[in-house]
């Protein structure tokens, strides 16, 4: 197996593991959506694997919790994610991890919640219903950037330590 084939196989199996904690009891919306999808835009880039990891990863898990109205939203969201993940870390630090992961937090409340206003039936199709789906969101934004920013540290974190660890999942550079 040679080096990148690793590196891949790990940085996947991080994805998978991310999606599997939403199966684990958590608190509403502290889950690692965000990290996850920054993390494969990150380091899988522009590949089609970028958004197909965690994208399938999310649906394996939304067979297991069930589906959901306007659900849509939330992979249109996680795509989203992965955009920001490749565009805004190509060079990754601390400051960069926490900048994207609190964007992150920002698409997916401002996304979902439409979503939610739009799909769910709960609120009227008015200006005023948009609003009050917003603030109702409110007290669950706070989790999701608590969430997007752990699950971040987790991700970013454990893959530089596993790099600096196995010199065999560092990239390999790339031809000039």
């Amino acid at each position: 197996m040679t080096t990148n084939h690793m590196r891949m196989l790990v940085i996947l199996a991080a994805i998978v593991s991310a999606a599997a904690m939403r199966l684990v009891p958590h608190p509403p919306n502290f889950a690692p959506l965000g990290a996850m999808a920054l993390f494969s835009g990150a380091y899988l880039g522009r590949r089609p694997v970028a958004f197909a990891a965690p994208l399938g990863a999310l649906l394996l898990s939304d067979l297991v919790l069930g589906f959901y109205p306007g659900m849509i939203v939330q992979y249109v969201s996680v795509a989203l994610v992965v955009v920001l993940g490749w565009a805004a870390l190509k060079r990754i630090s601390a400051l960069r991890v926490g900048g994207a992961a609190l964007a992150s937090s920002c698409l997916f409340f401002v996304l979902t919640n439409f979503g939610v206003w739009l799909f769910s039936g709960m609120y009227p199709q008015t200006i005023p219903g948009l609003a009050a789906c917003y603030v109702a969101a409110i007290p669950f934004f706070q989790n999701t950037v608590a969430g997007d920013l752990f699950f971040s540290a987790i991700l970013f974190l454990g893959f530089a330590l596993l790099e600096r660890a196995l010199p065999t999942l560092r990239a390999e550079p790339q031809p000039a």
